[in-house]
């Protein structure tokens, strides 16, 4: 049995006498005063991957070279003593081994010790795993992190139970769940709950969930006698079901972030920077953004700051649009503070579900003299006529991101942009994973 051999199998091999007996080679290694008769070991090509190998697996450096040390004195007293000239490589990491040792591995060796490299960068216990919300862009986010998608089954029983089952070990695991609380809401919102459960009750060390679109957002107050407060009804469930972090885009309103405990910290993205991006690489004519409504000023403000800063425009003016509602997705009346005669204007909200808004306000943009109308959205529900609006609005273009799935509708409308937040999400994933700032993201 060979010296990659014995590593692959460590676990039988790590009884008590070979543990001490290990500690004892360890020791003898490093600190005996014979270490210049130590050096003269020779380490062939087996040894010197099985020693890459076991760090990459877990196991200790000391016990690796033991390992090999071993083996390579049982293949020594074999060989002619003048035949080997190559000294010891003392290394505590499999990087440090490869760039101490001549690089002579055949071809096979080269795979496994890619395969062992990828094993190690993300073998510190990262999950990810995805309900049926959204499932293109979870296996964006994967590709974009490296790794795949944990293997479980999200489905319906025969009479509508979800029905849920963790197909890998999680135990000691940080798992994400991504998912999406978009219609259908309450399917989407249920999967969760359940995939949280049972990644809890499978000893997961901690659990992020990870939802894009938050759904109930808007019901975050009493505006009436009588009715919930869904939005943190909806956190409350989330926290009893044990997460530890959440992860979303660009809630309704900055005051869901308070409905979950201090046990639960809220990471609210701004969706904008990836609309940033876009906009600035356009020819912009006296830029104006704008928002649709009075409680959107402050993420019409970062927009425009955002641009700015980002694309040295000095220039850009910011408007608003007060509108009076006759009833809930019906609006009334809309009033412009502001000036945009002439101007190029983006349209700033954070979401678009029937698109009544975006497209009035679009119109009495064209109204008050506006040269071209643009809208950015972070997420496009675009319920009922919501495409339809948008495909014969006075807007040149609507610029939304993929919190939520598409749909072949919205794909034929040639007015409707969308764009990837996968990037975004897989940066603050792999930032919160890395015990890295998520605010520099936003820098």
């Amino acid at each position: 049995m060979n010296c990659a051999s014995v590593l692959s199998r460590s676990r039988l091999l790590f009884t008590k006498p070979a543990v001490a007996s290990v500690r004892g080679t360890a020791s003898r290694a490093f600190f005996s005063s014979s270490a210049a008769t130590q050096q003269d070991k020779a380490w062939n090509k087996n040894a010197k991957f099985a020693s890459m190998a076991a760090a990459t697996l877990g196991i200790s450096s000391a016990a690796a070279v033991a390992l090999c040390d071993a083996q390579s004195s049982q293949e020594h007293e074999q060989k002619d003593p003048k035949t080997t000239g190559s000294s010891y490589v003392y290394a505590t990491s499999p990087e440090e081994f490869l760039k101490q040792s001549p690089q002579s591995l055949t071809a096979e060796e080269e795979r496994l010790e890619r395969a062992a490299l990828k094993a190690k960068k993300h073998g510190g216990g990262l999950k990810l795993f995805s309900g049926n919300g959204n499932l293109a862009l979870s296996l964006e986010i994967a590709k974009t992190l490296g790794i795949n998608l944990g293997k479980a089954t999200v489905g319906q029983f025969a009479d509508g139970e979800v029905n849920v089952q963790i197909h890998e070990n999680v135990r000691g695991k940080d798992v994400y769940v991504i998912q999406p609380t978009c219609p259908p809401v309450n399917n989407n919102l249920m999967e969760l709950l359940l995939m949280v459960s049972t990644l809890n009750r499978a000893s997961a060390r901690r659990i992020t969930v990870v939802i894009p679109y938050y759904g109930y957002a808007r019901q975050d107050r009493k505006m009436q006698a009588r009715v919930p407060i869904s939005a943190a009804d909806t956190a409350r469930l989330m926290e009893a079901m044990g997460i530890d972090r959440v992860i979303a885009v660009d809630l309704h309103c900055g005051q869901i972030q308070g409905f979950f405990g201090p046990r639960v910290p809220v990471d609210n993205l701004d969706g904008g920077i990836v609309g940033i991006d876009h906009f600035g690489s356009k020819d912009l004519h006296n830029p104006v953004i704008v928002s649709p409504d009075a409680g959107g000023v402050y993420r019409a403000k970062k927009f425009k700051e955002g641009l700015a800063h980002r694309y040295e425009m000095s220039d850009i003016g910011l408007a608003m649009i007060i509108k009076q509602r006759a009833r809930a997705g019906t609006v009334d009346k809309m009033d412009l503070v502001g000036d945009v005669k002439d101007c190029d204007c983006i349209l700033v909200d954070d979401m678009i579900d029937t698109a009544g808004t975006i497209c009035k306000a679009a119109a009495v943009l064209k109204e008050k003299g506006a040269r071209r109308v643009f809208a950015f959205a972070s997420h496009g529900l675009l319920s009922g006529p919501g495409n339809d609006r948008i495909a014969k609005s006075e807007m040149e273009e609507c610029v939304i991101l993929n919190t939520i799935p598409t749909s072949p509708q919205r794909e034929a409308n040639e007015k409707l942009v969308v764009l990837s937040v996968a990037p975004l999400l897989a940066q603050t994933i792999f930032n919160i994973h890395a015990k890295k700032s998520i605010s520099a993201l936003f820098k």
